[in-house]
């Protein structure tokens, strides 16, 4: 009985994971406003209230949708982003998912409204993001690979607001490398020598 659930187990994984794949695309397409629960569960090939069995409603799609993206980029850097050099190649990631890269965008930008469904989501990761950056800025100080003339928390906001911007740029201009800007400004952070 035990294998049977789960098999069981495994299969609504599976089935949970291809939901946020298609409402990715769908929220990519179409913006949040513009996403309803019945286009996501039509494109998916099932019925709106088999949608409610693995989200409370859009708000939940929503941050399980941008979780779920930074799960992929985390799992391309062997689980966890926990360094500046996983910034470019977090970028080549973003750039073969430019649906996604849209959607973080956009979400992100409207998302500074307090009544956004994605609000809290985005307070919480740029807290930790922020949080993490500074920290890796400091060690990298210590070990004399970053100048110390910028203060560590200067610094992350900056790499990641360069990030964000890069990001916005890439999707008005493809042919914008993210991973060369972002490795331009971890080069502009090492020590003058």
């Amino acid at each position: 009985m035990g294998t049977k659930a789960q098999g069981t187990y495994a299969k609504g994984i599976e089935r949970r994971r291809e939901l946020l794949r298609i409402a990715a695309e769908v929220f990519a397409a179409e913006g949040f406003e513009g996403t309803t629960l019945k286009l996501v569960a039509e494109r998916a090939g099932i019925k709106e209230a088999t949608l409610f069995h693995y989200f409370s409603g859009k708000q939940d799609l929503l941050t399980a949708v941008l979780a779920d993206r930074d799960e992929q980029n985390s799992a391309q850097h062997g689980g966890s982003v926990t360094s500046l050099a996983d910034f470019p190649g977090i970028a080549e990631h973003n750039e073969r998912h430019p649906g996604l890269t849209a959607l973080f965008a956009v979400a992100s930008a409207t998302a500074t409204r307090p009544d956004h469904a994605a609000h809290d989501y985005f307070r919480t990761r740029y807290s930790w993001l922020l949080g993490t950056v500074e920290r890796d800025i400091a060690g990298a100080q210590a070990r004399g690979e970053i100048r110390t003339d910028i203060a560590p928390e200067d610094a992350a906001r900056l790499i990641v607001g360069v990030f964000d911007g890069i990001q916005l740029q890439w999707l008005y201009d493809p042919a914008t490398s993210m991973p060369a800007a972002l490795s331009s400004v971890l080069r502009l952070l090492a020590p003058q020598g």
